[in-house]
């Protein structure tokens, strides 16, 4: 019988569960890291909160743990790597607490729009200032959603029937969603010009790290009141002092903080400022509805291998895996590298296998293309979620095998359709292990996707490459590995000189901002992008 441990407090559904399945479950909750580490060798399951830090210690101490399940979406508290390399899954509950987190942000919205923390702490020590708190109505006025997946199509919903208007900003909000969810899609620039209220609904991403920042607070609307119940950081809490200090913004509500528990922040103390102690959770339908997810995802698995919400594993068999390991690396690594060079309105992906490739089961491999694609912009995105998560955005996924054959012993292709037109990248396996890009933007290019690589679309014209070879050098960066490939894009009769080139380069560093601003100012450069392949 699978032995469960729950420590931290749970609705008691959770147990009840637990029980009901046939699974023996303890409830220990308060355990100190030491207390855990003694007895978390008994259990097969640990069921946990945000209390409960599931590091590299408890992980290694673990030594019959097969499954960690976070009832709430956040698992900051979980060292995801480790628990992977322990072979432990690691899964979530990503949609128990949407509606509640939803109604907490207008909550927040109205409590903004009417002052009334403030004006409740005036009226309570007496003083009857009725002419200090001058609210504004939410009627008629532009709401500019940051992030338009589960939470954020909640908060829409609710604003429409505030008779708001809804703009949205989100890269996988295709125009079809956005029209059936009753919002205008919208670039971030236009949405930070437009909106009297914005609120963000994203994933804290290296994209989205600070996506207000001082330089994107000082373009919205002045007087614009701001809401976070998603996740610390999306907001330079120090810029935002500033605006709200100058008045630009007319205020702000953050239930979420860089720093939790927020014991001190620059923020406090300032007018027009609300905050809430990561509230976005806390009703009493949000921890039933988590706890009963997480019981019966961990029972499934437990039971009868059964992988829901994972972060870490694909739901794959165990006759299924091994073979198909080296295809989903590839598959992975094809859509990471389409999702870092599409950043706008994907609304449809299309999986081709040939050769090989197209004799084996095609759904894991189109997962870790969705995978690989989505993860650019939500580090929670895995095989088991993406397909889920692609659905939900309406994205059409179509998946093709080809008997025919090619010049390869197996081919991937990925193909992404975008307002611009359709994007195609393919890639074999080298040696039927080692993942290669064959073509990228229908220019031939053979190259691997490995660690950080520098991506350049120029003119093919003599002297670029020392151009780029001087400016890398000069900045300290050195080159691992130079892919070139190029298209003709001239016609018959013309001078030469007119193709398109490709590099692919591997760089032993980050490339900082400011030196790919200084190749893009190269003769002839048309496009410039860091890329990041794990």
């Amino acid at each position: 019988m699978p032995k469960v441990l729950i420590s931290d407090q749970m609705s008691p559904k959770a147990a009840e569960i637990f029980r009901a399945r046939g699974i023996e479950v303890d409830e220990i909750t308060g355990l100190s890291k030491d207390e855990l580490i003694k007895i978390i060798g008994n259990y097969d399951g640990l069921a946990i909160r945000s209390a409960t830090k599931a590091n590299k210690d408890v992980i290694a101490a673990a030594t019959n743990l097969k499954v960690i399940g976070r009832a709430g979406i956040g698992v900051d508290n979980v060292d995801i790597p480790a628990a992977s390399g322990a072979g432990i899954v690691v899964m979530n509950t990503p949609f128990g607490n949407s509606i509640t987190t939803a109604e907490h942000a207008i909550a927040l919205m109205f409590a903004l729009a009417r002052q009334l923390p403030e004006a409740d702490a005036s009226t309570q020590a007496g003083k009857w200032e009725k002419n200090r708190f001058m609210g504004v109505e939410l009627t008629a006025k532009t709401l500019g959603l940051i992030g338009a997946g589960n939470i954020g199509s909640i908060v829409a919903d609710r604003a429409l029937g505030l008779k708001m208007k809804v703009i949205a900003y989100d890269p996988f909000l295709t125009p079809e969603r956005a029209e059936n969810m009753g919002v205008t899609k919208v670039t971030l620039d236009e949405l930070l010009a437009q909106a009297d209220f914005i609120t963000l609904h994203t994933p804290l991403t290296d994209s989205t790290r600070n996506i207000l920042s001082a330089e994107n607070l000082a373009k919205t609307k002045k007087g614009v009141r701001i809401i976070n119940c998603a996740r610390g950081g999306l907001i330079d809490e120090v810029a935002l002092k500033a605006a709200l200090d100058t008045g630009h913004v007319g205020g702000a509500a953050l239930d979420v903080f860089v720093e939790e528990p927020a014991k001190a922040s620059p923020l406090f103390g300032t007018p027009n400022f609300i905050s809430t102690p990561h509230l976005g959770a806390s009703t009493d339908e949000a921890q039933v509805n988590v706890a009963i997810q997480v019981a019966e995802q961990m029972s499934d698995f437990l039971l009868t291998g059964g992988v829901t919400n994972a972060l870490n594993v694909p739901s794959l068999s165990a006759e299924e895996a091994p073979r198909l390991r080296p295809y989903m690396q590839l598959a992975e690594r094809l859509g990471s590298l389409v999702g870092q060079l599409v950043t706008e309105g994907v609304k449809g992906v299309k999986v081709e296998v040939e050769g090989a490739a197209a004799q084996l089961n095609i759904k894991p491999i189109t997962a870790a293309v969705l995978a690989g694609l989505m993860r650019t912009h939500s580090d929670t995105v895995n095989m088991v979620n993406a397909p889920y998560l692609a659905r939900e955005r309406e994205i059409e996924i179509a998946e093709v095998r080809h008997e025919r054959e090619t010049d390869y012993h197996t081919l991937v292709r990925v193909t992404v359709k975008t307002p611009e037109g359709e994007r195609s990248v393919a890639g074999t396996l080298f040696g039927m292990t080692k993942p290669r890009l064959t073509e990228i933007f229908g220019i031939t290019v053979e190259a691997d996707l490995n660690g950080r690589m520098l991506y350049i679309v120029n003119e093919d014209k003599p002297g670029f490459i020392g151009r780029l070879g001087g400016a890398l050098g000069e900045a300290g960066v050195n080159i691992g590995t130079f892919h070139l490939g190029r298209r003709e894009n001239y016609s018959a009769g013309q001078a030469p000189g007119r193709a398109e080139a490709v590099l692919l380069l591997s760089v032993d560093d980050v490339i900082p901002d400011p030196l790919l601003a200084s190749i893009c100012r190269l003769p002839g450069v048309k496009t410039v992008k860091g890329l990041a392949f794990a």
